[in-house]
């Protein structure tokens, strides 16, 4: 099977020849081209070269494109702040008083240049997957990303305080969010990942989310041309998952603060499962423990199918080292290869 027909199968709730691995390696491509990360990601041919040169690494079954999230802050006329060893962060928030949210329009998709290198990346990676590799972009959530715009404590006091500006944000944010997602899809995209990391009951009540950041989902993921995964970023969202299946998404990525066998049964023929490896923990994983990890992983979530081993946060750390990365590759193509009978064995 092609990486595509692997996970393809996999999203029908069947077995392909292997459980799919969609390894979300960003930063490391810096490592593999010798640059820094800001370095790396100034130019869209860094980014082709570094996501061809990890998938031909670790085996991967997907490109992923995703430059780093406060992109999207930059978008919006902000900054970044850039680390040696890490993801890069947003600046100073671009909603300084509440008031700005009144005059705020969304960016335009073609005529912004940070976004326009990613679609750059996106075409060149296209003309090497052709239709044999899934290309994953991504978009901010309209709800997630006033965190970035405007600060966290801000955010919650809006969506308390002031309900007519925090309806008038999401507007802005949905309508952004649409034309970036379906940019990308243009540009050569397999799926969008919206991540949704607010959403998740990690950070506010379910009954929130039912009233906010479900029927936002569900608005914007309607008008997003093609399909979608819904990511809440090591958060938690079992006691939502029928939700989030009913936005649309066919994928829900998953914390690894929760029970994966019950993530199985609840997702059972709703939607597929992507993760949980933990992210934090991997960074100082033996090649032992890295095999002991996917094997648990798949002996509890490959069976029957529906089911895409990642990581449990949506980006592997930068710290994560060469040789888990590998075990993680070998590990998936000699404990996940279907049928799985060593499971009940």
């Amino acid at each position: 099977m092609t990486a595509m027909q692997r996970v393809l199968t996999t999203l029908s709730h069947r077995e392909p020849d292997r459980v799919p691995l969609i390894l979300l390696t960003t930063m490391h491509g810096a490592k593999e081209l010798g640059l820094t990360i800001q370095d790396y990601f100034s130019r869209a041919d860094h980014v082709i070269e570094g996501q061809m040169r990890l998938r031909r690494k670790y085996g991967g079954d997907c490109f992923f494109p995703f430059f780093y999230a406060s992109l999207e802050i930059e978008a919006f006329g902000g900054s970044t702040l850039f680390v040696e060893d890490g993801p890069p962060n947003s600046g100073a928030p671009v909603i300084r008083d509440f008031s700005d949210i009144d005059t705020l329009e969304p960016p335009r998709v073609a005529s912004t240049p940070c976004l326009f290198r990613v679609l750059e990346a996106i075409q060149g990676l296209k003309r090497q997957a052709k239709e044999e590799i899934p290309i994953i972009g991504v978009a901010v959530s309209p709800f997630s990303l006033p965190v970035m715009q405007m600060g966290f404590d801000r955010y919650i006091e809006l969506i308390y305080e002031h309900p007519a500006r925090f309806a008038r944000l999401m507007a802005v944010n949905e309508a952004f969010c649409v034309d970036w997602a379906n940019a990308q899809l243009a540009a050569g995209a397999t799926t969008i990942c919206y991540f949704d990391p607010i959403s998740s009951t990690t950070n506010i009540p379910r009954e929130l989310y039912r009233q906010t950041g479900y029927p936002i989902a569900c608005r914007t993921l309607a008008r997003i041309q093609g399909p979608t995964a819904t990511h809440l970023a090591s958060g938690r969202g079992l006691t939502i998952v029928d939700e989030i299946a009913a936005t649309g998404s066919a994928v829900v990525g998953i914390s690894t603060l929760e029970d994966i066998s019950a993530w199985k049964i609840a997702a059972h023929g709703k939607i597929t499962l992507l993760g949980n490896l933990n992210g934090i923990a991997m960074r100082r994983w033996s090649a032992e423990e890295a095999e002991r990890e996917v094997k648990e992983v798949i002996r509890v979530a490959g069976p029957g199918g529906g089911f895409l081993l990642s990581d449990n946060h949506g980006e592997i750390p930068f710290q994560t080292p060469d040789d888990v990365l590998l075990a993680i590759g070998e590990a998936t193509r000699h404990w996940g290869r279907y049928p799985l009978e060593w499971v009940d064995a």
